[in-house]
């Protein structure tokens, strides 16, 4: 649902609606990397230019695992 009083909620409706067609189309038990690839097929289909798992540094109790 679009709000005028928040400044990005038409982006946000995209974004959601993008969401729940990859859930329509998909249903459920599917691994999260399957979701993540139809997901970002969906968004490049609205226009979106998107990048996934960005390598960053994790840290665990200060001491980095990864």
């Amino acid at each position: 649902m679009i709000n005028d009083k928040y400044k990005y909620s038409d982006l946000t409706a995209t974004i959601i609606g993008c969401a729940m067609e990859v859930h329509k189309q998909l249903g459920n038990g599917f691994q999260e990397v399957i979701y993540q690839r139809a997901l970002h097929i969906e968004m490049a289909n609205h226009g979106f230019e998107i990048s996934r798992e960005y390598k960053m540094p994790i840290y665990y109790k200060e001491q980095q695992i990864i």
